[in-house]
C-alpha cells in the first residue's frame, strides 16, 4: 500500500498518511527512543452533533448522546473492554469533546492485541435496554461531579452568555433529564450516522510501524459505506446573548472567566493561519512575560492560577482569560481595557517577536510525548490542518500580519464576564 510521508524539514520527524481501503484514514508517526505505543481511534463526532441528516431523515438526538455512546461501545456480547486490556496491560481510556469522541490506549509491548481490542471496540455495538438503562446512574453521577467544579460550571455559564442557538453552549454530557432520554436506538442511530470509517481517523505514535498497523487493519476493519452524515447548525447571531452572569457555589475565593466571541459563520472551520496567529497574539498580550501579567499581579488581581486559552470549531470560536480572585469584577475590567487596546494598538514587536519563539518552541515540544502527538494529529486533520504547517506558519509570521488578524476576529465589544463567587454566610 501507498503512504504519504508528512515530513518537517524544520524537526526532521515525520508520520505516514495512510488511506485504509475500508475508508479508514491512519496516521502513523514513529519516534526513535520512545519504549512505548499510544493510539487513538476517533470520530468527528462530538456533543455538538445532536442534530443532523441521514438518507433523507433530519434526526434530533438527546443532550450528551455523543457522551453516552462512547461509554457504551465499551461494552460487547463478550464482555467489558477494560477487562481485555487488563490482559495485554495497556492503560486504556476515553473522552468526548465538543467536536470529537476518542477511543485510546498507551502500552509498552503487546501492541497488535491492544489494537485489535479497540478495533473490536469500534466495530461492534452492543446495547441492550438494560445496559443503556444501567448507565445512566453512572453518567447522572459524572454529571453532579460537573455541577460541583467551579471552573466547569464559570465555562458553561460562560458559553451560555455568548452563543444564543450554536450547541457550543450545551453541557457535553447534557443534564439528567436529557440522559434519561437516550435509547438503544437513539445509540444506534447516531453509531450509524458518525461510527463511518470515512468519518474516522487513527493515529498510531511512538515505538510504532506503520506496517505491523496495516497488517492489522488488513486483517480487522470492515470496509464502510460512503458518508452521507450532514450536521446542521443554527444560525447564531454576531452579538453574544449577555454581557454578565454570575453563580454563587461553596469556594474560598471568587473566580471569572472573561470570554470572547469570536467572529465566525454557523459551518466555518477555524483558519490554520488563525490559529497560529491567535496563539502568538495571546502569548505576547497574558502570557507570564507580558505587560498585562505583571500589572495584574503588582495590583494583586489575579494569582498563579490566570490563564488563557482558545477553543475553536464549526462556527464558533471563543478566547477566554480566567483565574482566582477576591476582584473578579476589577481583574475583569482591567483586561476588557487592555483588549481594547489591543485591537486598536496591536502588540510592541519585541513581545511579538518572543512570543513567536515561544509558541514555536510549543509546537516542538509536542513531539517529546506519543499522547501530544496523537491528539495534536487527531485535532489538526478534523479542523482541516497539517500539524508540521503551523510551525511554517508560526515561523514566518510578520507583526503586520498578526495584529491585521486580531482586529478582523476580534470584537472587544463581544464579551461576556462569568463570575463564581462564595455562598453568603
Amino acid at each position: 500500500m501507498n503512504y504519504t510521508i508528512r515530513k518537517s524539514d524544520r524537526t526532521g520527524d515525520q508520520y505516514y498518511e495512510i488511506h485504509h481501503p475500508s475508508g479508514l484514514t491512519v496516521l502513523v508517526y514513529p519516534k526513535e527512543g520512545f519504549t512505548s505505543t499510544y493510539a487513538l481511534f476517533a470520530a468527528n463526532f462530538g456533543s455538538i452533533c445532536n442534530r443532523f441528516v441521514r438518507d433523507g431523515r433530519e434526526i434530533t438526538v438527546p443532550d450528551g448522546t455523543a457522551h453516552y455512546l462512547e461509554h457504551k461501545l465499551f461494552e460487547s456480547e463478550d464482555g467489558d473492554a477494560f477487562s481485555k486490556y487488563a490482559k495485554t496491560g495497556a492503560s486504556a481510556n476515553a473522552f468526548t469533546s465538543f467536536d470529537m469522541t476518542g477511543y485510546l490506549f498507551q502500552c509498552s509491548d503487546k501492541f497488535a492485541e491492544s489494537l485489535e481490542i479497540l478495533i473490536d471496540l469500534i466495530q461492534s455495538p452492543y446495547f441492550t435496554p438494560e445496559t443503556v438503562a444501567k448507565e445512566q446512574g453512572i453518567i447522572g453521577q459524572e454529571i453532579k461531579m460537573y455541577q460541583d467544579n467551579p471552573d466547569w460550571c464559570a465555562l458553561m455559564n460562560l458559553l451560555g452568555g455568548l452563543y444564543h442557538n450554536h450547541p457550543i453552549h450545551t453541557d457535553i454530557a447534557g443534564d439528567i433529564q436529557s440522559i434519561a432520554q437516550i435509547t438503544p436506538e437513539i445509540l444506534y442511530e447516531c453509531y450509524n450516522s458518525y461510527y463511518n470509517l470515512h468519518n474516522m481517523l487513527l493515529c498510531v505514535a511512538g515505538k510504532a510501524d506503520p506496517d505491523e498497523v496495516l497488517s492489522i487493519l488488513d486483517e480487522k476493519l470492515k470496509p464502510a459505506g460512503p458518508f452521507t452524515t450532514e450536521t446542521i447548525f443554527p444560525e447564531e447571531p454576531y452579538e453574544v446573548v449577555k454581557h454578565y452572569v454570575e453563580q454563587k457555589m461553596p469556594v474560598a475565593v471568587p473566580s471569572f472567566h472573561l470570554g470572547f466571541k469570536l467572529t465566525k459563520s454557523t459551518t466555518e472551520l477555524p483558519d490554520p493561519k488563525e490559529v497560529s496567529t491567535i496563539s502568538i497574539i495571546l502569548d505576547a498580550f497574558a502570557g507570564s512575560g507580558s505587560k498585562l501579567y505583571r500589572e495584574l499581579t503588582d495590583k494583586g488581581l489575579v494569582n498563579a492560577s490566570f490563564s488563557y486559552d482558545m477553543s475553536e470549531g464549526v462556527g464558533y470560536g471563543v478566547i477566554v482569560f480566567s483565574g482566582e480572585t477576591h476582584k473578579p469584577d476589577e481583574a475583569a475590567g482591567y483586561i476588557l481595557q487592555a483588549v481594547r487596546e489591543l485591537c486598536r494598538e496591536g502588540v510592541p514587536a519585541d513581545l511579538f517577536e518572543e512570543a513567536k519563539r515561544s509558541v514555536y518552541g510549543q509546537a516542538v515540544s509536542v513531539s517529546d510525548h506519543p499522547s501530544s502527538i496523537a491528539s495534536a494529529l487527531a485535532n489538526c486533520f478534523f479542523t482541516g490542518r497539517e500539524m508540521f504547517d503551523s510551525m511554517d506558519v508560526t515561523a514566518s509570521l510578520t507583526l503586520e500580519e498578526a495584529n491585521e488578524v486580531i482586529r478582523h476576529i476580534l470584537d472587544p465589544d463581544n464579551y461576556c464576564l462569568s463570575v463564581i463567587r462564595p455562598l453568603e454566610t
